[in-house]
């Protein structure tokens, strides 16, 4: 399968959202990704339902919303109806994950499950079967900008291998610090969704961007 782009909305100009959006429509991105986070699970507080609608009413394509919040299953009916199509909840805000995941497919949604960096993957052994999606936070999660964490490669492979013959299917999405310097090597790892922010918000020509991240060729050599 092709790798998919996912622009983080966390990174767009809030003064000018429906532009950005109508721009990921015409781009060759995949999907919209928008982070929720509370202020709680991790020190920043970004938005909620009523942007995720405005979102919604503009956006041609799904919506990839990743829960950076305590205590998620208060709120998955709401926001599979402000439009989420993937729904990604934090392992480690997550007493009970098996039925949150299953909650979520019940849904119609895609169930992913977020690991933060000093989180080691093995914890979802006993769950792979269960997942669509694992979203490897590749910087410490709250606020975008940050440096690209390296021993995010090795988890990719960690992860690539337990899922081998058990789930086949599963995706592997890289967020935070992910650019056109890392994303080949990202790839090759075995990464199937890349989640770029400032990358592709702070660009000259984010269309063109968003055009280099998606037509990467993991078979050429390099990094």
């Amino acid at each position: 399968m092709k790798h998919l782009i996912a622009p983080s909305v966390l990174s767009a100009d809030f003064a000018n959202l429906q532009n950005d959006i109508e721009m990921i429509n015409r781009s060759q991105a995949d999907w919209f990704h928008i982070d929720i986070m509370d202020g709680v699970f991790v020190p920043n507080i970004s938005f909620g339902f009523p942007v995720m609608k405005a979102i919604q009413k503009h956006a041609s394509k799904p919506l990839d919303v990743h829960l950076m919040i305590v205590d998620p299953d208060r709120y998955l009916q709401e926001f599979k109806q402000a439009g989420a199509e993937n729904i990604t909840v934090h392992i480690e805000a997550c007493t009970h994950l098996h039925r949150t995941l299953h909650a979520i497919k019940d849904l119609g949604c895609r169930a992913g499950v977020a690991v933060n960096p000093h989180t080691p993957v093995a914890l979802l052994e006993d769950i792979i079967e269960d997942i669509d999606l694992v979203c490897l936070m590749s910087v410490n999660p709250g606020f975008g900008g940050q440096k690209f964490i390296e021993n995010t490669y090795k988890k990719i492979r960690t992860l690539r291998a337990m899922a081998s013959g058990r789930n086949d299917g599963l995706l592997i999405e890289i967020d935070g610090g992910v650019s056109n310097q890392n994303a080949l090597k990202l790839i090759q790892a075995g990464a199937d969704v890349l989640v770029a922010g400032n990358a592709v918000f702070s660009a000259t020509d984010p269309i063109s961007e968003i055009s280099g991240l998606k037509n990467l060729n993991p078979e050429l050599i390099g990094s």
